[in-house]
């Protein structure tokens, strides 16, 4: 069988991915860069956990490396790809943006032109709920508007949903883009919240509270990302048969002797929010429903830890929103599955990580 490409093997997500997708029977060739944006060892610790499997192929390469990237498309021939490597860190924008450029939207569109260039089944990349921005209505759902990002990161991402979506317009692409809300969970990154709190707790020190605490987040353990991305690959994107109605002209045979393209379908149509009326393509959110304070996410983390913590009481920080809340309805309805896993399991889950993984 052709294998799967999933890209950021080495990262959070993208190593649970190929880790499930291995098990499942799948082979996978994985692309990361290793870089040292954090602790490279935790990298390649997630890395081990199935980099010796025969059915895994790792290659190390920037997706800024438009060769490198051709060359892994010319050479493996996937017939999948999840692609879920970028430049992480929302903070981390203010001072690097050229960093989040050149990985998140440069990257993209190499992948994007791999998947053209050799005819892929099907691309799932990784989104984010950071592309609501300054929505304030709740839940986000994937109709509201997402034009108004208030990071660079939230920004590079909103690009690759239309950079995607015009891909799969023009070639044929089936793309599915999904919108991660606030994941957590074992091997996570040190710069996350839960990473961060427990690093403190455990020695002592305070912690820096935002917000004073009092920001709701759905909060996405990362077994259930994984099980909507898996679920998802195998449910390639389609295009919408209807588009009357919908704003849009969309061109079938047209006359060469006349400019104006002829509409589809004359009867009443109200398209489906994730979906395209033009491509086949399609944008879900992904993120638990319940959401959560964060002062109870870390009351939940004091009682799995057997200490409290020490809190710093701040401001919100600038580019952060108040709340957060997913309507996965789209998502549900589509695959038959919603984000179930409760903070209390999950953050009691991690933290058995941790304790294991750092002794």
């Amino acid at each position: 069988m052709q294998p799967i490409l999933v890209t950021g093997t080495a990262g959070f997500i993208g190593s649970h991915v190929a880790l499930r997708l291995l098990a499942a029977g799948h082979s996978v060739v994985g692309l990361d860069n290793l870089n040292d944006y954090y602790d490279v060892r935790l990298k390649k610790a997630r890395l081990a956990r199935f980099a010796d499997q025969p059915g895994y192929t790792h290659i190390t390469a920037e997706l800024a490396d438009r060769a490198a990237v051709e060359r892994l498309f010319a050479e493996h021939r996937p017939a999948r790809v999840v692609h879920l490597a970028a430049q992480a860190g929302v903070r981390y924008a203010a001072e690097n943006p050229h960093v989040y450029v050149s990985s998140n939207v440069t990257g993209t569109l190499h992948i994007l032109e791999g998947c053209r260039a050799h005819g892929v089944e099907h691309l799932v990349f990784a989104s984010t709920s950071s592309v609501y921005g300054a929505n304030t209505h709740m839940p986000f759902a994937e109709n509201q508007p997402t034009e108004h990002p208030l990071t660079l990161y939230a920004a590079t991402k909103k690009a690759n949903e239309m950079m995607a979506h015009s891909y799969a317009h023009l070639y044929g692409i089936p793309c599915t883009g999904l919108r991660f809300f606030t994941v957590y969970g074992p091997w996570g990154r040190p710069d996350m919240a839960l990473f961060l709190f427990t690093k403190a707790i455990l020695a002592g020190e305070p912690i820096k509270v935002f917000n004073h605490g009092r920001h709701r987040r759905s909060f996405t353990y990362v077994d259930d990302i994984v099980e909507g991305v898996v679920r998802v690959l195998e449910k390639p994107a389609e295009m919408m048969a209807r588009v009357q109605g919908s704003g849009f002209r969309v061109q079938e045979n047209p006359d060469p002797a006349s400019p104006e393209p002829r509409t589809l379908n004359p009867e009443p149509f109200t398209p489906h929010p994730a979906t395209s009326p033009v491509a086949p393509y399609r944008i879900y959110n992904i993120g638990n429903e319940t959401t959560v304070e964060l002062l109870r996410y870390i009351e939940v983390l004091e009682d799995c830890l057997g200490k409290k913590a020490k809190m710093e009481m701040l401001p919100l920080q600038p580019g952060d929103v108040p709340d957060t809340e997913s309507d996965v309805s789209q998502l549900a309805e589509a695959i038959d599955y919603r984000p179930q896993v409760p903070v209390e399991v999950g953050v009691r889950r991690f933290v058995e990580w941790y304790r294991d993984y750092y002794g």
